[in-house]
């Protein structure tokens, strides 16, 4: 090995000869000596296997080598030569020393397992349907509605369906039948309805179970009563007037705070006039529930029922509320100078906006059976009602009464109560009606 970094300078020997005496002014052949130095870093043949880079520097030392070639002559004059032998050997190990480099190329695999599998079983979370199940809540909720409103119905019910408990299907059963549903205070229009299309129902389907007739009375009765189901519609008019009236005692004002809640469950903001100025306390009982639901409550002590009615939908309007609930005093239907009164905050109101009210909803006590159809004819004929709400449902016999109105006066009935807890106010589905009625 070392043999070949002084066989490289052999060639020039010839010229050692004839100016063998010129060496020795060749003083600065010290510095030569540096470039012999530089020529042994080329035994840095080693570093050039290692780097490619390195093979650059040997290629401008041959302008140099004369003049070590002149020190290295006579050391060694006489392996001539091998040094022809002796480059070529170095090239060989280049190309053996060079292959490795592909080798690096093999690190590439390690990439190969971040390919991700992991972050692929992300959708694992596929289970997140499973809450679909939330419907749950609100079928658990509706059921205990209908376990509600079968229990406010019983007395009404259980007088209808002690018919049902004979063994045959004769005149004697629609004759008790007919009976009970009069009692239950569904009307003589209503009764004579449902016994001609109950006998239908029994015909074309050839039933001779009377308790099977049952079933069939419940869908003559959901199909009466399906006109007056209708949903109460806000936000097509910004605010939505609504004017509820009734006569006193009939829970208005109660029926009034739980319809602001359910409003602001649904993301209303409510806007409430306590436009009751003749009761007592009325107005007290109005900012209550308006505290409660944490509402805002226009009123005023003594003020004109028409005059705080305006009052309310104008600050509607410039507060951006979605409703605005207008309570107006109890008035009984044969006051005609207090009916009158009603009729003018209708005015009023129109006055404030056009296109208002939008809702006038009479609330009405369903313990009162065939008067609550005559205050139905009364205030619809003065104030065109657009609604009803059915109070006290719970423990009352006459809960026939939404048939007669259905058959007399089909006006909708966007909410019923069986009690006096926010929950107890729900809107009027037809066939749970008719079946909780029949239960």
């Amino acid at each position: 090995m070392f043999s070949f970094f002084k066989k490289k300078p052999a060639p020039p020997p010839a010229v050692a000869d004839a100016p063998a005496p010129a060496p020795a002014p060749v003083t600065p052949t010290p510095a030569t000596p540096a470039p012999a130095e530089a020529a042994a870093p080329a035994t840095g043949g080693f570093g050039w296997l290692r780097n490619p880079f390195a093979a650059k520097p040997p290629t401008s030392a041959p302008a140099s080598t004369p003049a070590p070639a002149v020190d290295a002559a006579p050391a060694q004059p006489a392996p001539v030569a091998p040094p022809a032998a002796a480059p070529v050997q170095p090239v060989a190990p280049v190309a053996k020393e060079a292959a490795p480099a592909p080798a690096p190329v093999a690190v590439a695999a390690p990439v190969v397992p971040p390919v991700v599998p992991a972050p692929v079983a992300a959708p694992a979370p596929l289970p997140a349907p499973e809450p679909v199940a939330a419907p749950a809540p609100v079928a658990a909720e509706r059921k205990g509605w209908l376990d509600r409103l079968k229990a406010g119905l019983r007395k009404t019910g259980s007088s209808i369906a002690t018919v049902f408990t004979g063994t045959q299907i004769d005149d004697a059963l629609y004759e008790e039948l007919e009976e009970a549903l009069l009692m239950a205070d569904t009307g003589v229009k209503a009764t004579q309805h449902l016994l001609e299309d109950l006998k239908r129902r029994v015909k074309e389907t050839k039933t001779t179970d009377p308790a099977a007739v049952k079933g069939l009375l419940a869908d003559a009765l959901a199909e009466l009563l399906r006109p007056l189901e209708k949903a109460l519609v806000i936000g097509e008019h910004t605010p939505t007037v609504i004017m509820v009236a009734g006569v006193n005692g009939a829970g208005k004002t109660t029926s009034i705070g739980k319809l602001t809640k359910h409003l602001a469950n649904e993301g209303a903001s409510v806007l409430l006039a306590a436009a009751d100025t003749f009761r007592a306390a009325a107005r007290e009982q109005l900012g209550v529930w308006a505290d409660r639901n944490t509402v805002e409550i226009v009123s005023q002590e003594g003020g004109d029922p028409a005059a705080v009615s305006f009052d309310a939908v104008t600050a509607g309007r410039a507060r951006g509320k979605d409703v605005v609930l207008v309570d107006t005093a109890g008035r009984l239907p044969t006051q005609l100078h207090l009916m009158e009164e009603l009729k003018k905050i209708r005015r009023v109101v129109t006055k404030a906006d056009a296109t208002a009210p939008h809702e006038v909803l009479l609330v009405i006590d369903g313990n009162t059976g065939q008067n609550a159809l005559a205050q139905v004819r009364a205030f619809d004929d003065a104030l065109q009602l657009t609604g009803l709400v059915v109070t006290k449902l719970d423990g009352t016999a006459k809960g026939g009464v939404l048939a007669a109105i259905a058959q007399e006066r089909p006006i909708p009935v966007y909410f019923i109560g069986v009690g006096e807890k926010l929950e107890d106010l729900e809107t009027f589905n037809a066939r749970e009606f008719a079946q909780a009625l029949l239960s």
